[in-house]
């Protein structure tokens, strides 16, 4: 079976949820007519992922206007139950793909937000979402943690979908918890653009014996709406050279990284070399030692099935 991926390196309309949906549904229209069966989109692209701020907190201090910064934050951050996911749901079956898309995640029971990224399936709409369970550095001032209940896999037409966003692809036990659902296209957005973040991938290629699709923005300082550029006056012009990339189960790179510039990057996964690359390492069957070692994810759930 072979699977036609494509993993979107853009930038949103940023803060502006609604102009940001309005060029999800371009890209995605466009790209869909090109055969990718899979599109991905990077961290937090809806409303966009706030690189340079720091919402005027320091240890033991916040201010007024950061306070309004985060409200306008929320404002355009998505409701997983709300109508912007019903448009992607119309958008992923009218084009017929499957979206993997970054999103600052609200929740009616509460004011806090979550970086997430949500599946949608052209036949059976939202699948299910995954929340960051560890925000990074301060990230942790306006993204709360997840817990196990986060770290979900699908088992699709096209293959078994799962993946950790950005840093939590460093923690080994979450890794984990992916492998031992037999994710076979493991989706890592991210907003890391070093040259390390390759070696990262590739790493969980061969670990996971699994495709990953590492999918960044790219974004620079211009890109970003006048009131917020007094924000970032001391950060280079290049916020994100993105980095996209795909990788094969045996650690191979396949497409990218992309650099320095927006685009699709795409490939054509063949997914008989899951089985062809556990031949000689199967991280979670003949290589496993359930003898020695025991692994428990509280609450994970069970993997979740297309209905049709």
């Amino acid at each position: 079976m072979k699977v036609k991926v494509g993993l979107v390196q853009e930038s949103p309309v940023f803060f502006d949820k609604d102009k940001t949906l309005d060029k999800t549904e371009a890209l995605v229209r466009q790209y869909a007519n090109e055969g990718c069966q899979l599109l991905m989109f990077p961290e937090s692209f809806i409303p966009g992922y706030p690189r340079g701020f720091d919402f005027g907190t320091k240890i033991g201090r916040r201010t007024q206007q950061g306070r309004e910064l985060y409200a306008k934050y929320y404002d355009n951050s998505i409701d997983v139950e709300g109508p912007e996911i019903k448009r992607l749901e119309k958008l992923a079956k009218t084009n017929t793909v499957y979206l993997v898309i970054g999103i600052t995640e609200k929740q009616k029971t509460n004011n806090s937000l979550y970086c997430s990224m949500v599946y949608i399936s052209p036949t059976d709409g939202l699948l299910g979402v995954h929340r960051k369970i560890k925000p990074t550095g301060s990230e942790r001032l306006i993204w709360a943690e997840a817990d196990g209940e986060s770290l979900v896999t699908y088992q699709t037409k096209i293959g078994r979908l799962g993946g950790l966003i950005c840093w939590e692809n460093y923690m080994p036990l979450a890794r984990m918890a992916m492998y031992q659902k037999g994710v076979e296209i493991y989706l890592a957005p991210t907003a890391d653009s070093r040259d390390g973040w390759t070696a990262t991938l590739r790493h969980i290629a061969l670990e996971g014996r699994c495709f990953v699709l590492g999918c960044n923005q790219y974004f620079t300082k211009d890109m970003y709406p006048e009131e917020y550029k007094k924000l970032v006056v001391d950060a280079s012009e290049a916020l994100c050279r993105g980095g996209s990339i795909i990788v094969n189960p045996l650690g191979e790179v396949i497409a990218g990284p992309l650099f320095d510039k927006a685009g699709l990057l795409t490939a054509e996964l063949n997914l008989n070399e899951l089985t062809e690359s556990k031949f000689d390492f199967d991280v979670i069957g003949h290589y496993s030692r359930n003898d020695i070692f025991k692994y428990q994810a509280i609450n994970q759930p069970d993997t979740r099935a297309e209905k049709n």
